[in-house]
């Protein structure tokens, strides 16, 4: 087995509807994740505010 060079510590609070607030070791900003576009259409929901979905971080993850 490798080594292991990083573990993420993530706390992740849901604030109201799909806004959840990610709060990640060594960042003094939390992260929002939410909904937006057609992820909204599809579950018939107007958020308060539009975030980026947890699917967009994973997508642009194994993009880069």
């Amino acid at each position: 087995m490798g080594e292991i060079v990083h573990t993420s510590r993530i706390k992740i609070v849901r604030e109201n509807g799909p806004t959840r607030k990610a709060f990640i070791e060594g960042f003094n900003e939390p992260v929002y994740y939410g909904i937006h576009g057609g992820i909204k259409k599809f579950y018939k929901i107007e958020p308060e505010k539009e975030h980026a979905a947890t699917l967009d971080h994973i997508i642009a993850a194994t993009a880069a």
